[in-house]
């Protein structure tokens, strides 16, 4: 079969586990898997090899006209809250339908994990950029303020990218070479080390090395 690079995941949470000489590792636990196979591109059509897979059940009943029509071809008859696309070599390898697991990947030692940040809502440059605070004093009338921004003569406006006060997270990031350690197929868990990206319950894409 062709090789996978990826597959869709879900944060667990966090724990830790023993190396063999007694030492904590903190592991992020991920539910990797299984995954179905909604679509597969070639590159005589869309011009890359490329299968689309889907992730965590969704009811029928929960589905919109298009998304019924577009799982009809695959033969699946619930639906995914979570469609990502992952590039192959071959996309002909994989049969709509089919259900992909750890056991179907070959896993190297380090991984890179793709996911959205906690959203930390509208902070202050203190806490986003961590900025100094001024004298807490009485007649300091400066504790958490930024402090000048711009200029009263040339260039007279603020310099494009000053790290000033605004939305704190919420975005996509990647956690590259993240090493992996442990794996268990048969429970669909990946223990990785250090944190990942995002909530407890909240999507991740792995893609494999």
């Amino acid at each position: 079969m062709s090789t996978l690079n990826g597959m869709i995941g879900r944060k667990i949470g966090m724990t830790r586990v023993y190396s063999e000489e007694g030492h904590a590792i903190p592991v992020t636990v991920l539910e990797v898997g299984p995954c179905t196979v909604l679509q597969k591109k070639n590159g005589q059509r869309e011009g890359y090899e490329a299968v689309q897979l889907g992730f965590a059940s969704k009811k029928a009943s929960r589905l919109t006209l298009p998304e019924k029509g577009h799982l009809k071809k695959s033969g699946c008859e619930e639906g995914f809250y979570c469609i990502r696309e992952f590039q192959v070599e071959d996309s002909s390898a994989f049969e709509l339908g089919q259900v992909l697991t750890l056991k179907d990947v070959d896993i190297k030692q380090l991984i890179d994990i793709t996911g959205v940040s906690k959203g930390r809502g509208f902070q202050g440059t203190v806490r986003r950029h961590g900025f100094s605070r001024g004298g807490m004093g009485h007649g300091s009338k400066h504790h958490r303020e930024m402090g000048s921004i711009g200029q009263s003569a040339y260039p007279s406006r603020i310099i494009k990218g000053k790290r000033m006060p605004g939305r704190m997270g919420g975005k996509r990031c990647t956690v590259r070479n993240s090493m992996v350690v442990d794996v268990r197929p048969e429970e669909n868990l990946l223990l990785v080390k250090g944190g990942v990206p995002g909530a407890v319950n909240q999507f991740v894409c792995v893609r494999f090395k």
